[in-house]
């Protein structure tokens, strides 16, 4: 007697996943420091391998740990995506990168920080050697989870990773189609699978990739993030908005 399978929508890989969140950046904290709280950085960014810079005060214990300890302090960073439209739960997917905390040399942190100053400008960068200092993450390991699952990756297979295509225009893309196209988001219950407990509510946009579009519904029991697969993988721009017109109905849509 044979078994039958739901066939799931095809996803990013995890390595494209965590790539398109360093891409984008997030919200970043020291966790598991041994310290009361979180530490939150003045700034930071996170390199393609996991490599990641953190702007933290001079007179922060944590700076003042890394500085003596030898072979650099033990810490976990983790990198949070939150959804592009306010949302009661705003987190969408987490990355955590375990590694040392190593304090530079001064010259190594001051080309340091001119080189964040021409690939992530930010103001903070200005207190860097004024009040301030850069301290670099080396990772050794990552894990990375979403609603689609939980799963580590390496270093390696990070900086190997291309990232999604749309990932650094998704906030924009989803912004304005929640703002100004409400109509488009409820043509999509028509792919609601059955069985969901929709309970008819307004349908939100979480996210969107080369394969398809994720959408969070109103249920009986709460919510639900729901994976919308595209027809066939979509690349550029263009692409997408035919992919989107053709979930949605709607064959003017790709023109818009």
């Amino acid at each position: 007697m044979g078994t039958t399978r739901v066939r799931r929508p095809p996803t990013p890989a995890v390595a494209e996943r965590a790539r398109s969140l360093v891409t984008r950046g997030g919200r970043a904290a020291l966790v598991g420091t041994g310290e009361p709280e979180p530490c939150a950085p003045l700034m930071h960014h996170t390199w393609p391998d996991g490599t990641t810079d953190l702007l933290l005060p001079d007179d922060h214990v944590l700076r003042e740990r890394a500085r003596l300890t030898l072979g650099g302090l033990p810490v976990m960073l983790e990198l949070t995506g939150s959804t592009p439209v306010p949302l009661d739960e705003p987190v969408r997917e987490l990355l955590w990168l375990v590694g040392t905390l190593e304090e530079p040399d001064p010259a190594t942190g001051r080309e340091r920080a001119l080189r964040l100053a021409e690939k992530a400008p930010h103001p903070n960068l200005l207190d860097a050697g004024r009040g301030a200092t850069l301290l670099r993450l080396h990772p050794s390991s990552a894990v990375y989870s979403d609603a689609e699952g939980c799963a580590p990756v390496s270093p390696t297979e990070l900086v190997a990773a291309e990232p999604d295509p749309f990932c650094r225009v998704e906030q924009v893309w989803l912004e304005h189609l929640d703002r100004a196209h409400p109509e488009m988001l409820c043509a999509l219950r028509r792919h609601l699978p059955d069985g969901l407990g929709f309970t008819g509510g307004r349908v939100r946009p979480v996210g969107v990739d080369r394969f398809g579009l994720r959408v969070r519904v109103p249920t009986a029991t709460g919510t639900q993030d729901v994976r919308l697969a595209f027809s066939a993988p979509a690349d550029t721009p263009e692409e997408l908005q035919r992919r989107f017109a053709e979930l949605v109905g709607c064959p003017a849509a790709g023109g818009r």
